[in-house]
């Protein structure tokens, strides 16, 4: 059977970002409850359907690929391909009815990182990648910043007390950088690749809050790593940064104090 292209691969995940995001429009800002899984995250009846669609819309394509998905697991495939879901990303700012949540699709060949979508149902907002062609934001090319000092820099993150609660790395960035927002989860990403912040950082993440950000980040001309600096989204953490920047943040990074023991 012929491999697909990188380009059908990218339609796929875009659509099926699409649909599934749509469908979360149906219960955001109507209060609906979260239900709270083994490890204390929640979990909502959103986040069930946009996956369910998600792997619809997916097997329909490419019957063959395998799919990882963070509500119902793995579903292993015949051949090179494997396709990892984030229904929602920011489950909590969801149910909180704040529009910066994100549908995540991500895309390995070979075990590697391919392809990726970052979907902002709320927002309107979709920005797409693969290997070789380029990163585009709601279809027009995107870019990373050229800010090369981190005084002029914007630095986001999902939760500075997590940050806080494993090391001093975030406050030592913030006190070096311009501005410093909570503008967190998939929104953060999407804001350095588009170039409207310069490093995003997160110290927890599991595979599939991060399956899109290393080819939509590298793509659009900046880099996503862990805070060790490798380009992997198997570090259980990441780091976002413009190309200007990467060799300022990844050295406070690495030279972290922890405080997790």
């Amino acid at each position: 059977m012929r491999e697909p292209s990188l380009r059908e691969l990218l339609d796929v995940a875009m659509d099926a970002a699409y649909v599934a995001g749509r469908r979360t429009l149906a219960y955001f800002g109507t209060g609906v409850q979260p239900e709270f899984k083994a490890d204390d995250t929640p979990v909502t009846v959103a986040d069930r359907e946009s996956e369910r669609l998600l792997r619809e819309r997916i097997g329909r394509a490419f019957p063959d690929h395998g799919i990882l998905g963070e509500e119902e697991g793995e579903t292993p495939g015949d051949g090179p391909f494997r396709w990892i879901l984030d229904p929602i990303d920011g489950t909590k700012t969801f149910v909180a009815g704040v529009p910066l949540y994100g549908v995540l699709v991500g895309v390995e060949a070979h075990g590697e990182p391919v392809a990726g979508v970052i979907y902002l149902p709320a927002l309107g907002e979709m920005v797409a990648a693969a290997n070789g062609l380029g990163c585009t934001w709601n279809g027009r090319p995107c870019r990373v910043s050229d800010v090369d000092k981190l005084e002029d820099a914007v630095i986001v993150t999902s939760s500075i007390t997590s940050c806080r609660a494993r090391s001093d790395a975030f406050d030592r960035l913030a006190g070096q950088t311009r501005l410093q927002r909570t503008w967190g989860d998939a929104y953060g990403y999407v804001l350095v690749a588009t170039g409207r912040a310069e490093v995003m950082i997160d110290p927890q993440v599991s595979v599939w809050d991060c399956a899109p950000m290393l080819p939509v980040l590298r793509e659009a001309g900046g880099h996503f790593t862990d805070w060790k600096g490798n380009a992997t989204i198997r570090g259980g953490e990441g780091v976002a940064t413009n190309a200007a920047l990467a060799g300022h943040v990844h050295p406070i990074l690495r030279s972290e104090t922890r405080r997790d023991g």
